[in-house]
């Protein structure tokens, strides 16, 4: 009997320690996942010099700078002031990806901010949300004093994982209107749905959570057959915030098919916001 107990100790002990290496593991790597800037290519060209207007408004920080960009809407300048929106790209993406994208927000006399995350593209430091958000706030107060920025009538806009720091901000900061697309409800009910242990991740990034809060027009893209990022995500996020809920036909990075239709529904949101006049 004493033998057997022995080696059910010996056991139990081997098991607390794969149980603690796995929790370890999973704690030092979930950063790694969540924020994959290392493993994303750079662009094959410069895009900044192909944007007319664009300027740069890097912040600086302990570590060195993040990268950002202002692209001033058609017509606004400081004796005519418009309205901005302020963008917050995928986990996967860099600011290079998405900027020429983003021209329709411009030539509607909307200006677009840009701000890249630490460690990714040519920006320094390492990601987190703690970071994201404190540079985001700090990028904010930044162009909301720019006399061609109407600080009345600030959009955010985030996709994926910046519809997180988009929301994030949104509780510190209120936008007129947000915009989100393919966004989770947090981290930690989607690490659940892969049976990774949520309370491991330190960037939860609770949507759901700050939502309700916000008491302002969203709008909602979501693929329904997004398999990263399941529909029900953004059910559940429009319910609790009111929100124009738009699905379509796509998974997690496939745009949304009918691009007229798209900014359709950017614009009418930013009409009943008061960002726009009603189109």
């Amino acid at each position: 009997d004493m033998v057997s107990r022995a080696k059910a100790r010996r056991w139990a002990l081997r098991l607390l320690f794969l149980a603690g290496f796995y929790l370890t593991m999973l704690t030092l790597l979930q950063r790694s996942v969540l924020f994959p800037a290392g493993r994303i290519p750079p662009p094959g060209h410069d895009v900044a010099r192909r944007i007319p207007g664009l300027e740069r408004v890097d912040l600086d920080i302990e570590a060195g700078s993040v990268e950002g960009w202002f692209m001033p809407g058609n017509g606004v300048s400081a004796s005519s002031p418009g309205p901005l929106v302020i963008y917050t790209h995928g986990n996967g993406e860099l600011i290079d990806y998405v900027a020429e994208s983003l021209a329709p927000y411009r030539a509607a006399g909307v200006s677009v901010a840009l701000l890249e995350y630490r460690g990714y593209g040519r920006s320094a430091g390492s990601p987190s949300q703690t970071a994201l958000v404190e540079d985001a706030r700090r990028q904010y107060d930044w162009l909301v004093a720019r006399e061609d920025v109407d600080a009345d009538r600030v959009v955010f806009h985030g996709r994926s994982l910046g519809g997180g720091v988009a929301c994030a901000l949104a509780v510190e900061r209120k936008p007129g209107a947000l915009v989100l697309e393919s966004t989770f409800r947090s981290v930690k009910v989607l690490a659940r749905r892969f049976l990774l242990p949520g309370f491991l991740f330190r960037d939860p990034f609770d949507s759901e959570a700050s939502l309700p809060e916000l008491d302002r027009p969203v709008l909602i893209f979501h693929g329904r057959q997004d398999t990263l990022i399941p529909f029900d995500h953004a059910e559940r996020l429009a319910a609790v915030s009111g929100a124009r809920l738009v699905p379509y036909n796509g998974g997690h990075n496939d745009p949304y098919p009918d691009a007229k239709g798209y900014w359709a529904e950017i614009f009418s949101l930013l009409a009943d916001a008061g960002v726009l006049p009603g189109r």
